[in-house]
């Protein structure tokens, strides 16, 4: 497999997003290159107490290996013992203001090799977005975006990768989901290279299409100290969620990723209580009894 249009594409798209959000920020990234002793490296681009970003980055990583982490055979073990390749773009942003959503976004293709043996590849990614203070216009705005994007390859589609985002972004500890979903896709290789390929790259080309208007709609809304409170706590589902049940976290980490490019997906102020529930008619509350609950926002 020619790997070269696959990085062409990830690079230009993490370009074009990153021009996107320090024209929205006012404020540049910072670029910072990587290589991997294992094999590979990245490219990490930045951004911390930007003018409108708490913490934002948008890295791409082409690491290579000789045999799989523990993480990645578990679930196929009849990759064992085959040389890799991952490659693709992953990025999470945290916005300071607490009615602007976090939102995390990744595509990615993974190939596996051995001599004599046909390559196992596949693509996955998908984008969420996590309020603090949810607008139903809003969420309705990034699963329509989401919908839309993957008109092209079904009908079906849409409806599958959404339910699939639902499933796979729940903190089981907490029976709760992340946030208000989006999609999710992995192990994508039906219907040939082609058609997998136009697929990933037609979610990962309409994340800011997704995202940046919600954005716009909501930075210059008032807050205080409650509401950067109860965005702090919220925040501990994040951490909760990508430090004990996210595969692509647990895949970097295995792997020997660089942790610095791994963990930029954590927020910069957290917060957690004992036992802590929101009092009943809040708009906190809302969040948990409105978004918090699973059902078809676009």
């Amino acid at each position: 497999m020619d790997t070269q249009i696959l990085k062409t594409y990830f690079t230009t798209l993490q370009s074009r997003i990153v021009e996107e959000l320090e024209t929205f920020d006012g404020q540049p990234f910072r670029t910072d290159s990587w290589e991997r002793p294992e094999g590979g490296g990245g490219i990490s681009r930045l951004i911390e107490d930007g003018g409108f970003f708490e913490r934002g980055g948008v890295n791409f990583s082409h690491v290579t290996g000789q045999s799989l982490p523990a993480s990645a055979t578990a679930v196929r073990p009849q990759l064992a013992g085959r040389a890799w390749e991952a490659m693709g773009v992953s990025l999470v942003l945290h916005p300071r203001n607490p009615y602007c959503p976090t939102a995390h976004m990744n595509v990615r293709c993974f190939v596996a090799t051995k001599p004599g043996e046909e390559d196992v590849w596949w693509f996955g990614g998908g984008m969420d977005m996590t309020p603090y203070y949810g607008q139903r216009e809003d969420v309705a705005h990034f699963h329509r975006t989401c919908r839309d994007a993957l008109a092209p390859f079904g009908d079906d589609v849409y409806p599958r990768y959404k339910k699939w985002c639902d499933e796979y972004f729940f903190l089981k500890h907490r029976n709760e989901p992340r946030g208000v979903g989006g999609v999710f896709f992995d192990d994508l290789n039906e219907g040939g290279f082609e058609r997998c390929f136009a697929l990933t790259q037609a979610v990962g080309n309409a994340f800011t299409q997704a995202y940046l208007p919600v954005l716009a709609k909501r930075r210059d809304t008032p807050y205080g100290e409650r509401e950067r409170d109860f965005q702090a706590y919220r925040r501990g589902r994040y951490v909760e969620f990508n430090l004990v049940w996210d595969r692509g976290t647990l895949f970097g980490l295995q792997s020997g990723g660089r942790t610095e490019s791994i963990l930029m997906s954590l927020p910069p102020v957290v917060k957690w209580r004992y036992d802590w529930k929101p009092e009943a008619g809040t708009p906190e509350a809302e969040l948990y009894e409105v978004f918090l609950q699973p059902q078809d926002w676009a």
